[in-house]
């Protein structure tokens, strides 16, 4: 039987209706929000020494899940925001200074809108959670933005939905159903203060605002997240009926491996500004390495 739910539910419940249904084995399927849910039912479970295993499979487009290497449906998230921003970049070069912004998913974690970037090298800023900028002052986003224009009449803007945050009030942040804090619109942000200081100082430019939101997650797997959803499947299965409990299937250094549900959930996995990803994508885009201006000049 296969169902669904958003949001925090009663653990006891849950367990009662196992128990009531004589069910032995459970898969739960999603980010780390159901991961540490799946923990508290194994706890539960548990406690009434109950022979039920609980197996979680990690789905989230945003590859957020501590250390696994991917999680199922990243990779066609990644294709279908690669499209959208080609499409982008037509747009944008169609147009004397032309800008255009594309936010992508990504509450905490940059890995869509990095990986995006990467397999679409017209993208010319990247924009992410993991690292922090200025707007104003020399190094700023806003003069780096209005340089590139001036020497090349287009620019293609990428920015996860969880970046800059801190331009916003933290006070009075309310939760999703799951319990995470929401986000302020940070591509709205950006895009009205590009006008904003574009408008102010006579500079011309063209600007187009694209927000696919639930575009990247809502559209078919592609035929490599297929496989590799089939095959984190199979492992999660023969390891439910071999005993094993409160797992989480994983890929692990190209390998497939079961994770403690625990270590899973201890931490976010986020993009690392020294690592790899992130330099690829700075050399492919050639903006800064650092868009924050020094502490003598620092901007909003």
């Amino acid at each position: 039987m296969l169902g669904s739910s958003r949001g925090n539910q009663p653990t006891e419940e849950i367990v009662d209706t196992l128990e009531r249904m004589n069910i032995n084995i459970l898969f739960t399927i999603g980010g780390d929000g159901t991961l540490r849910g799946a923990h508290d039912i194994h706890e539960e479970i548990t406690r009434r020494n109950l022979k039920i295993a609980v197996a979680g499979i990690p789905k989230t487009i945003d590859n957020d899940i501590n250390y696994i290497d991917r999680t199922f449906g990243f990779e066609t998230s990644v294709a279908v925001a690669m499209e959208i921003l080609k499409d982008a970049h037509y747009e944008a070069k169609g147009a004397y200074n032309g800008i255009a912004i594309v936010k992508l998913m990504g509450r905490d974690s940059g890995f869509i809108a990095a990986n995006a970037a990467l397999a679409s090298p017209d993208v010319n800023f990247v924009i992410i959670p993991e690292m922090d900028f200025d707007l104003h002052g020399p190094k700023g986003f806003l003069t780096v933005l209005k340089k590139r224009l001036t020497n090349k009449q287009h620019a293609l803007i990428a920015i996860a939905e969880g970046a800059g945050q801190y331009f916003f009030n933290q006070n009075g942040k309310t939760r999703d159903a799951s319990g995470n804090l929401k986000h302020d619109d940070i591509g709205l942000y950006i895009r009205d203060k590009i006008r904003e200081e574009f408008n102010k100082d006579g500079f011309p430019f063209s600007l187009k605002y694209i927000d696919p939101s639930y575009i990247l997650r809502s559209v078919p797997a592609n035929a490599n997240d297929s496989k590799f959803c089939f095959q984190l499947a199979q492992n999660a299965v023969h390891a439910a009926m071999a005993g094993r409990t409160d797992f989480v299937a994983a890929s692990w250094d190209n390998s497939f491996t079961l994770l403690p549900i625990p270590l899973a959930t201890g931490e976010r996995k986020k993009v690392n500004p020294e690592g790899v990803l992130w330099w690829s994508v700075l050399e492919a885009t050639r903006q800064p390495i650092s868009m924050k201006n020094d502490p003598d000049n620092a901007g909003e």
